[in-house]
């Protein structure tokens, strides 16, 4: 059937509705994962998945999986999906699109009357952000076999908040088994959080792979000591030592072509009269080459180690290392196809973000669709894409879904 087409005003409809979750006065959304706001979003989707006929199962991590079943009851589902929960100073789109547009093509389907020979399915991942309980991703990568359902279960957030006592405060903690709903395929839509679709008038990004990305933890060693009292040429202090790491990472990233980011840093036990004694620093490295992500990381470690820290040793611990994607050929053809069916500018594009796509593709043939987003802004209230961007991602997402899920592909 090649006529089906989204409803480009329900979906955006949808879309500013499930705003009011957690909802900011500057137009954001704050919606950390496993709060009350998050219990909100999740019970308005799962009652319109419910309303559509899917039945939603939830797993021990609050993984949701809504299906709607197809004419050949052994085959495996067609996945769609994303997340709904947000940064901080999160916009509309991150994320909620994802989750959105499959919605819409499953009321697209429903409203045709229309089965697909394999059934389809929704999913929505639970802290993809990983905003409030880190790392990112942590649910797909349980669902993928990289976590245990133990170590999610035991995270906590800042105020020492369990993950798994945040799930049960929701009421969100399900019955299946993590890894236990199955589904051959995967597709997720996302705006691209970046300025390169924009900035070449396209309308979709065919997602071929995502980079690689380490996350590290970095403390540097000084010595308390009364700000008045205590010499320059004598101090040893702590907070130098960070600036020195910031412009090095920065460095190193150019040289490498790649990207750092020290996303926090904080004066332990600080106070304004006192020369920093403790400075603690988070480092993001990325790039699409794992032999270039290496290299990346021993010239940090390399710089630590050298005469510029002998008064403030730092120590570096890398405490998340996601390799560098390569998604599935016929999945990306998939895409490729659908946005070409209706007429639609493309181009191929590497994610410089991490999505949960990157934990499905170890398990599932897996593709990701990208729309622009203005300035190529993103975890900021000022996130923005287009009604006509949207529904075109949507649309692509249907065209994807329904080649495979009608075609020889899978079983």
């Amino acid at each position: 059937m090649s006529n089906l087409t989204i409803d480009s005003d329900r979906l955006w409809s949808s879309l500013m509705e499930t705003a009011r979750f957690g909802g900011t006065p500057d137009g954001g959304i704050r919606r950390l994962t496993l709060t009350a706001e998050d219990r909100q979003v999740r019970d308005w989707l799962r009652a319109e998945c419910e309303a559509l006929g899917c039945t939603v199962a939830i797993d021990a991590l609050g993984n949701m999986f809504a299906t709607r079943p197809g004419t050949d009851p052994d085959a495996l589902p067609i996945a769609m999906g994303s997340h709904l929960d947000t940064q901080p100073t999160g916009g509309k789109f991150d994320g909620v699109l994802g989750v959105l547009a499959g919605l819409e093509v499953l009321r697209t389907f429903h409203a045709a009357g229309y089965v697909t020979r394999r059934p389809l399915m929704l999913v929505n991942w639970t802290n993809e952000e990983g905003s409030r309980f880190s790392p990112a991703m942590i649910s797909s990568g349980a669902y993928a076999g990289v976590f245990t359902v133990d170590d999610v279960l035991a995270r906590t957030d800042a105020q020492g908040v369990t993950f798994g006592d945040a799930l049960e405060g929701i009421g969100y903690a399900g019955e299946a088994p993590v890894g236990s709903v199955k589904f051959g395929e995967m597709f997720e839509l996302h705006i691209e959080q970046g300025p390169v679709l924009e900035h070449e008038d396209k309308t979709i990004g065919i997602v071929t792979g995502v980079q690689g990305i380490r996350w590290y933890d970095i403390t540097v060693e000084g010595c308390a000591a009364h700000a008045g009292t205590t010499p320059m040429p004598l101090r040893r202090d702590a907070l130098v030592g960070a600036a020195e790491i910031v412009l090095i990472v920065h460095r190193i990233a150019l040289e490498h072509d790649g990207v750092a980011t020290i996303g926090e840093i904080g004066v332990v036990n600080a106070s304004r009269n006192v020369v920093p004694g403790e400075v603690r620093l988070t480092l993001d490295l990325r790039h699409p080459e794992t032999a270039a992500l290496e290299a990346m990381e021993k010239a940090v470690e390399a710089a630590l180690a050298g005469p510029a820290f002998a008064k403030t040793p730092a120590r570096l611990v890398r405490m998340w290392d996601s390799p560098p994607v390569a998604f599935d050929a016929g999945c990306i053809a998939a895409v490729r196809d659908g946005a070409a069916a209706a007429g639609y500018p493309a181009r191929e594009i590497v994610s410089g973000a991490g999505h949960d796509s990157v934990y499905t593709a170890r398990v599932v043939p897996t593709s990701m669709i990208f729309v622009p987003c203005k300035d190529g802004l993103s975890h900021n209230p000022a996130e923005s894409a287009t009604q006509a961007d949207c529904a075109a991602g949507a649309q692509t997402l249907l065209n994807a879904v329904l080649a495979r899920a009608d075609g020889a592909s899978g079983n």
